[in-house]
């Protein structure tokens, strides 16, 4: 299986030519291209970085038979145009299997209220956390890590990753970070730095066995 590191928090993966899309939102430029070409979509969570409402809606009225998961608001969004999960679940959209992890978003402050957020396990291997530090109860390999965002903190990224305990990092939801950010955040969470563990900053568009 390959998976291919997107804008933000996107990413597809690949496997005997099935295409699984994670959260393709308004922060990633070629969201409706990646939408038109893929299989399944999973979503995480409702906030735009995530999910880009117009260019999902848009792909459902030319497929209807998309399959498309994630939270109850995703289906509110979408007119019931998705498949609701939660935390507990096991699906099987395009094949591949994913399981389901979590269930809220992480406290931005407390003037904002917490939303639904979920995170999926693919093949049972690689972990789309969302915009959650919360661990999962079961063994991951690859961890997609979030760097960046009004919620995060190095500090707690680097304690989730030491629960977590994968044998690989890889960073998404980077957006908010300069250059100068996502290797000072590879520092800090790296293999010399609070982990013990390589942060891996994949180039937008590149693909890497998982």
């Amino acid at each position: 299986m390959e998976l291919t590191k997107h804008a933000h928090a996107c990413v597809t993966f690949t496997d005997d030519g099935r295409t699984l899309l994670v959260d393709p939102g308004t922060f990633t430029p070629n969201a409706a291209e990646l939408i038109a070409a893929a299989d399944a979509v999973l979503i995480t969570h409702e906030h735009f970085d995530h999910l880009d409402e117009a260019a999902l809606a848009a792909e459902l009225e030319k497929r209807p038979d998309l399959p498309v998961f994630g939270p109850a608001a995703i289906a509110s969004k979408l007119g019931g145009r998705a498949v609701v999960v939660t935390a507990g679940d096991r699906i099987t959209p395009a094949g591949f299997t994913a399981s389901v992890h979590g269930g809220r978003h992480a406290v931005i402050h407390a003037d904002i209220p917490v939303i639904d957020n979920v995170g999926y396990l693919v093949e049972g291997r690689v972990f789309h956390p969302g915009d959650s530090y919360e661990v999962p109860e079961v063994a991951v390999e690859t961890l997609l890590l979030p760097t960046s965002g009004p919620w995060t903190k190095f500090g707690e990224a680097a304690d989730f990753v030491r629960a977590v305990r994968p044998a690989r990092v890889i960073q998404v939801h980077e957006l908010m970070l300069s250059e100068l950010g996502q290797n000072s955040a590879r520092m800090l969470l790296g293999e010399n730095g609070l982990t013990g563990l390589p942060l891996e900053i994949q180039p937008l568009g590149s693909s890497t066995a998982v």
